[in-house]
């Protein structure tokens, strides 16, 4: 196949012959990443900013959250953490919709948590999630084209990719989207079941009431988990499946000692290694960021907050290796 780049006076695109073309930034590669940064933050700041102004609905979350003495030393961990997170998305090629749905599967526990054991209004706990993903994915939308999986499409003249039949049948996106959501539903039911209402008595000492956790099923969970279920098939499966299943080249009469090593260590496919690579990205996002929202919140002991974020780190691994063995069928 033969491959060629057409110019013209306002942007520069690169094509493949049988491919629609994908926009390419202007932008020098050293600018990218600091003026992604800074979209992220100011978006925020001002979101958050109109949304009190407006919604006034502030005082309900604030009133839930701890006061510690220097509130600069928090501003700066929070844009320290934000910033983590563009940084694993950018240099991890994540285009907007894998970094929507990581910020959705990192910031989406605690929502759950406010909306469901706290009682806060919708319009409170979903307002400050959507300023949490669109303050991400919308600077990455700006400064980075979609990635040839979320770009392609059925029509003929869409970008190509391995596996595209799959990739482009929404049955099959659908029904993948089910299973995560049925994954999330299934371990979160269990938690329930066991030992997460105990934690939640013990170390939530102002908890209004734990209800929630003895009336949940599957089924009435289902709704919530499949907004997760959704993000997680476009975070893992869509990537997946759309990645050839290479392997890199080795010959173990000539490999050094090292080589071996690493080849024995680290020797997947190439779509094993993204699955494995976006599944643990997942769950150390969204580990840290459901332990650290769950502690902020008052009367949270760290013991319960780390039970809470292990439950959504077992249901993301769980998920995004299920999805994994699909995607390797």
């Amino acid at each position: 196949m033969t491959s060629r780049v057409s110019k013209s006076p306002a942007r520069a695109v690169v094509q493949r012959e049988d491919d629609a073309p994908l926009r390419a930034s202007k932008l020098p590669a050293f600018v990218r990443f600091p003026l992604l940064v800074v979209l992220s933050l100011s978006m925020s700041s001002l979101s958050h900013a109109l949304r009190e102004t407006y919604l006034g609905d502030s005082g309900e979350i604030g009133a839930l959250t701890r006061r510690y003495e220097n509130t600069w030393n928090d501003m700066a961990a929070a844009a320290g953490w934000r910033c983590f997170l563009l940084g694993l998305g950018w240099f991890g090629d994540y285009d907007s919709y894998d970094t929507a749905a990581l910020s959705l599967l990192a910031y989406g526990p605690h929502s759950y948590l406010l909306k469901s054991f706290y009682n806060l209004n919708t319009v409170t706990v979903v307002a400050p999630l959507l300023i949490n993903i669109l303050s991400v994915a919308l600077p990455f939308r700006l400064l980075r084209p979609l990635s040839r999986p979320h770009a392609t499409s059925a029509s003929p003249g869409s970008v190509s990719v391995p596996n595209k039949y799959i990739v482009t049948d929404s049955s099959i996106q659908f029904l993948t989207t089910v299973f995560a959501a049925m994954i999330y539903g299934t371990t979160l039911f269990t938690a329930y079941s066991t030992f997460l209402p105990t934690y939640l008595v013990t170390y939530f000492a102002d908890i209004p009431s734990v209800e929630a956790a003895h009336k949940a099923t599957p089924i009435t969970l289902f709704p919530m988990t499949l907004v997760f279920g959704l993000a997680a098939n476009s975070l893992i499966f869509t990537p997946s499946i759309a990645t050839d299943a290479k392997r890199t080249p080795f010959d173990p009469t000539t490999a050094t000692l090292m080589e071996t090593f690493w080849y024995n260590v680290w020797g997947y496919n190439t779509r094993t290694k993204t699955v494995i690579k976006r599944t643990a990205t997942l769950a150390l996002v969204s580990g840290v960021n459901t332990f650290g929202s769950t502690y902020n919140t008052i009367g949270v002991e760290a013991m319960g907050a780390l039970a809470y974020s292990l439950v959504w780190v077992t249901a993301g691994v769980v998920t995004g290796t299920s999805l994994g063995l699909v995607a390797a069928v």
